[in-house]
């Protein structure tokens, strides 16, 4: 595979995964209810995420509600909130400097600016990663936490929703396709160096003169 090849695939994962990234933060599912109890058959089960809590009926109906108060939330779903919102703008411009700097493009003539330009968007991707993963282990280790401490009713205990694993896909992709760019763009500064030329020795011919073909 040629490594304009590879940085179009690497492009391609970190966009998957800033796109992974903004549907987990819309979803609601970052923690759903447990169901531990004897008896499953359960009237309604409750979705929380970042931005709204939703109630979801045995009948099938839903219910969601935007919280009130951003103050009043828990640190955990702030954190995850900027976090969230900062990783979406980034992922942004990643794309973009990937854009401008990709081999496919000619936005920027080839040679060391260009690389440089490449390796600055793969970069943004694996901070992009980096930075998703707090707010997603934060929520899990919360939800672990709880869901095995005795002192927690059964009914406050809750799981690991949809939210979470699709946030964790996504940050799977933003690093592998931010390293893969990454890698990509180092391989290609040798290439894109300028070649050192040579020019031919000149040699008299016959008559003592030097033969113009060896003059460049």
């Amino acid at each position: 595979m040629t490594s304009s090849a590879v940085e179009i695939l690497g492009l391609g994962l970190g966009i998957l995964g800033w796109v992974g990234v903004i549907l987990a933060c819309g979803l609601p599912m970052w923690q759903v209810s447990a169901f531990i109890d004897v008896n499953i058959v359960v009237a309604q089960t409750i979705w929380e995420g970042l931005w709204m809590n939703c109630v979801v009926q045995s009948t099938g109906q839903m219910q969601c509600k935007v919280y009130d108060s951003i103050l009043a939330l828990p640190a955990e779903v702030q954190a995850g909130r900027a976090l969230t919102v900062v990783v979406a703008l980034l992922g942004l411009v990643a794309l973009m400097v990937t854009v401008v700097g990709a081999q496919c493009t000619n936005c920027i003539q080839p040679g060391k600016m260009k690389s440089r330009i490449v390796i600055a968007g793969g970069a943004i991707y694996i901070l992009c990663g980096v930075l998703v993963l707090i707010p997603l282990c934060w929520f899990a280790n919360i939800v672990i936490r709880d869901f095995y401490d005795p002192t927690v009713p059964t009914s406050q205990k809750r799981e690991m929703g949809a939210a979470l694993y699709i946030g964790w896909a996504a940050t799977a992709l933003l690093l592998f396709g931010g390293c893969l760019i990454c890698c990509c763009s180092c391989s290609q500064r040798d290439e894109t160096s300028f070649p050192v030329k040579y020019s031919a020795p000149r040699r008299p011919t016959s008559n003592g003169e030097y033969d113009k073909k060896n003059y460049v």
